[in-house]
């Protein structure tokens, strides 16, 4: 009797044992601390993810973001116009051997126009196109397309004529008219300003100032406008190589030879290790 009640003790004691053990082993398969803890609840049951209170896939939001940050590094200032309207990087880790590209005198011609945007396209650059208010008015749907093809509008006056013995009254009409016919198209003024004939003085600068734009003749003239120049893109394309430097603002016109010309300009510009400044990153100091 004794023998059974032993045996029957040392069972339950066995069966305790292994209770525990495998109570134990369990125990170990958790996490110890607050980190690894995380880490398991995670395995288990994944977070959604922090913010974000949308059906969309995750990489879709993501997506839709990404165009703000690369439009907020586009957007800033990274060249300066010097007193000899030429462009120095503000930063000495930006690029010096760069060149503004400035189109004068349209909208006027579409098939011109057209051929000037896609040779741009073709090379990744952007210009400002100095437009006078009454090409403007003639053909509205042509600065549409400069603005819609992502290039900048500049203000050229209303008449193309010349400003410096302009009195106030004049002054204001030929630039404000502008600025409000342009706002009125494409919804925004322009920023930068160019005096027909680059003449202006003190008064024209004021006026421009007022406005919010950046006064500006040129540095590098194609002279495209010059009957020696007249149908003849290699002039042209000589023209600007010869007065070639580092942040040459160039002076062109929405002519068709310089449309002829600009492809192989460009081409030349970039084999000789010239980029093409955005006018975007143009500091606008009035």
């Amino acid at each position: 009797m004794k023998q059974n009640i032993k045996l029957a003790v040392l069972l339950l004691l066995g069966a305790i044992l292994s209770a525990c053990t495998a109570e134990q082993q369990q125990t170990n398969h958790l996490p110890t601390n607050e980190s690894t803890a995380a880490e398991y609840d995670q395995r288990i049951s994944p977070a959604p993810t922090a913010g974000i209170h949308t059906d969309a896939p995750v990489e879709d939001t993501l997506s839709e973001a990404t165009p703000v940050l690369e439009e907020a590094v586009l957007t800033q200032p990274l060249y300066r116009m010097n007193k000899s309207y030429r462009f120095e990087p503000i930063d000495a880790s930006v690029q010096n051997k760069v060149v503004l590209l400035t189109f004068d005198d349209g909208p006027k011609d579409e098939a011109v126009l057209t051929s000037i945007l896609d040779t741009l396209d073709k090379h990744h650059a952007k210009a400002i196109f100095f437009v006078n208010g009454y090409r403007v008015k003639q053909n509205p749907e042509l600065l549409k397309l400069i603005d819609a093809r992502g290039q900048t509008v500049g203000n050229h006056s209303f008449d193309h004529i010349n400003l410096k013995n302009e009195p106030n009254e004049v002054v204001e009409q030929q630039i404000g008219d502008v600025q409000n016919e342009i706002e009125e198209l494409i919804g925004k003024k322009p920023l930068f300003f160019r005096p027909p004939y680059g003449s202006g003085g003190d008064i024209v600068k004021e006026a421009a100032k007022n406005h919010g734009m950046l006064y500006m003749t040129w540095s590098n003239g194609s002279l495209d406008w010059d009957k020696s120049a007249k149908d003849k893109p290699d002039e042209v394309i000589r023209n600007v190589l010869e007065q070639l430097h580092p942040g040459a603002n160039i002076l062109m016109h929405e002519l068709k030879w310089t449309a002829d010309a600009l492809d192989e300009l460009l081409a030349t510009l970039e084999s000789k290790g010239y980029g093409f400044i955005d006018p975007a990153s143009i500091e606008i100091n009035l």
